[in-house]
């Protein structure tokens, strides 16, 4: 692994993927995953990385392929429980590893930067159990269609030299849910589940304290029947994200809703009348002068 400290960033290039079929891309993976010898997984579970987790388990078996997921105040309690029965279930090798970077100032900042904290930290804890279980590789669960998109998570994974084996085979988020359901992994069609940490706009301080109004909030939104759903944290009011098409239905369960939100310590309830968009906080990056940084 490479020392932490060099902040030198060069994605991984991934495979044209009109160049290979899904079953191809498939062999490929598994070929490459196989040619670790061993590998750590870092396993949040989600689409990707529990899709790389159920290969990675396939190809290397129980003693040579690992599981680890983070536990800290940014991942939602029930997303943690929820990857730790689906490991348990499968007979994965699995580790939680508790990761501090809520004691980074550098994080709770909140900049154009923090995701590259986080990883830096979390990719500080993988290097660690790797050298502990004599485990040669880490990989994380990118794909190509990562890449388009503000990630300095990425920049991190350079630097301790995580491998991005579904970008390597050029595996696109459909390619991943598809052999997924081929799998029967009941992550298959799950949403996207980002750390509660990307609800707070950027140059707003993260805290202990917003993560869980945040966390509880969308938690009791999902129970009336919103899996698709972001609050994103303005204070003392929380913004509610869902898509257009849910917009009818959340009007009939509006008082639930704002009992929900209420609940949860928030003083107000707004419903962004665009609708839910990934990345959404992103576009004030340009304005901190932090993406091209």
């Amino acid at each position: 692994m490479t020392n932490p400290k060099i902040f030198a960033i060069n994605q991984p290039k991934a495979t044209p993927v009109a160049e290979l079929s899904l079953p191809e891309k498939d062999k490929r993976l598994r070929s490459l995953i196989e040619s670790y010898g061993s590998l750590i997984v870092a396993y949040s579970g989600g689409v990707d990385s529990t899709f790389l987790a159920g290969v990675a388990h396939e190809v290397l078996g129980h003693t040579n392929a690992l599981a680890v997921t983070s536990r800290s105040p940014s991942v939602a309690p029930e997303e943690l429980e929820a990857a730790s029965a689906l490991a348990v279930e499968r007979g994965w090798r699995h580790l939680i590893v508790d990761t501090d970077e809520m004691n980074d100032p550098r994080y709770l900042a909140n900049d154009g930067r923090r995701c590259f904290f986080c990883k830096t930290e979390l990719y500080t804890h993988l290097d660690k159990v790797a050298g502990d279980e004599g485990i040669t590789k880490v990989a994380n669960g990118a794909n190509t269609d990562d890449l388009g998109d503000y990630r300095p998570g990425m920049e991190a994974a350079k630097n301790f030299e995580v491998v991005s084996p579904l970008v390597e085979v050029g595996m696109t988020k459909q390619d991943i849910r598809d052999l997924s359901k081929r799998m029967d992994l009941p992550t298959w069609d799950k949403p996207a589940q980002p750390c509660l940490s990307s609800r707070i706009p950027y140059g707003t301080m993260v805290s202990v304290e917003a993560l869980g109004r945040i966390g509880k909030a969308e938690k009791g939104l999902r129970e009336l029947g919103f899996p698709v759903v972001r609050v994103r944290h303005y204070g003392d009011v929380g913004r509610i994200e869902i898509p257009l098409d849910d917009f009818e239905r959340f009007e009939s369960v509006r008082d639930g809703a704002y009992a929900v939100v209420l609940g949860a310590g928030y003083e107000s309830m707004e419903l962004e009348p665009k609708g839910f968009k990934s990345g959404g906080l992103n576009a004030v990056l340009g304005e901190l002068g932090t993406r091209t940084k």
